[in-house]
């Protein structure tokens, strides 16, 4: 049976915050913000391209539970790591060198405000498969 992955949790301290951050830096799409009720508040966000998409909110059990910024290592695959990194440079965010392996693997990491950590990774032989 195939099994997806199509949500991950993110802890933040301040939703708005970290919305912002993934939205207008990163460029990830807001797939809803809603709020249920009894201070209970869901965003889901999704990356351009990805199926998998993460959660950010208030009230919602065992999730709220994880620290703010305890999330590390998430990999977003990207065609060009140093376009990414470029790209994100200009919109104000933090980014760290690009670190180039052998075979031409890339990776470049940023982490959101409240510190959970990603990596952006290029996979030279998976090119074909991203928009420039």
């Amino acid at each position: 049976m195939d099994m997806k992955l199509e949500l991950v949790p993110i802890p933040v301290s301040d939703v708005d915050r970290a919305k912002a951050f993934y939205v207008e830096k990163i460029g990830f799409n807001c797939d809803h913000d809603t709020e249920p009720g009894n201070g209970m508040r869901v965003v889901q966000l999704t990356p351009p391209g990805s199926a998998c998409s993460i959660v950010i909110g208030t009230g919602m059990g065992d999730i709220n539970k994880m620290p703010p910024g305890s999330v590390k290592g998430l990999h977003l695959v990207v065609g060009d790591a140093l376009k990414m990194r470029d790209l994100l440079i200009s919109r104000g965010v933090e980014m760290g060198d690009v670190m180039e392996f052998p075979g031409g693997m890339k990776y470049v990491g940023f982490s959101d405000p409240d510190g959970n950590s990603w990596t952006f990774q290029e996979i030279p032989w998976r090119s074909a498969e991203f928009s420039q």
